[in-house]
């Protein structure tokens, strides 16, 4: 574990170098011993893939009691004390009028388009970070047979709710933005509402489904396309 300045009132914590389950659970045993022991010194935590971004409140403590504090955090760290994080199911419309890209990503892996399907919402993902834009959940790890580099050119416009691939990874683009990704399907229900509570439905820890429905069931729960 490494643990660095990362600006006037943050540290940021390295708890491994590589991506993996069990790092992300080292990530989230720290940001929940952390949390406890900081309370309202505390003003966030930003959980990664192997690290844990720390903001605390300049006016009721420093950087040198919440670095001590931190360590004493960490050095009695157990991944027993992690949090398994919740399983979380997201139905799919997999299918080429709602996933550009399935046909062309099929054929480039040899398999067909049902293979494809079967693939990746046979496999159950962890949520290893939440950014590029609120409710995008980098998702790993996609089976290596249907795993496919970004797009050469970007899409400048990808639609909210599209469930895409890139090398190992998948995600679900929570509103209309630019995107590289490979698009295979899309999700009807929304990543990100900052009317509810919680915003997102998927936290990093969290384990994600993904369950294949019909048209008619993706018009039905909200889908557009």
């Amino acid at each position: 574990m490494e643990l660095h300045s990362a600006g006037e009132n943050a540290l940021i914590l390295y708890l491994g170098s590589e991506t993996s389950p069990a790092v992300s659970a080292r990530v989230q045993a720290a940001a929940e011993a952390i949390e406890q022991a900081l309370g309202d010194k505390l003003l966030d935590l930003v959980p990664s893939y192997a690290s844990l971004l720390i903001i605390y409140d300049a006016y009721s403590t420093d950087h040198l009691a919440v670095a001590q504090t931190v360590r004493n955090c960490t050095a009695s760290l157990t991944l027993q004390d992690s949090n398994e994080g919740n399983i979380v199911v997201l139905p799919v419309y997999y299918h080429p009028e709602a996933g550009e890209d399935l046909e062309a990503l099929a054929a480039g892996a040899n398999l067909s388009v049902d293979e494809v399907i079967k693939l990746h919402s046979g496999c159950e993902y962890r949520v290893y970070a939440i950014g590029f834009a609120p409710g995008f959940a980098y998702l790993g790890e996609v089976d290596q047979r249907i795993a496919a580099p970004r797009l050469s050119t970007p899409r400048q416009r990808v639609p909210r709710g599209a469930v895409a691939i890139a090398d190992r990874q998948t995600a679900v683009y929570p509103a209309v933005s630019p995107g590289g990704w490979n698009l295979i399907g899309r999700c009807p229900l929304r990543m990100f509402n900052p009317q509810a509570e919680p915003t997102m439905p998927v936290a990093v820890g969290d384990r994600v489904r993904f369950e294949p429905i019909d048209r008619d069931r993706f018009l039905t729960l909200g889908g557009e396309l």
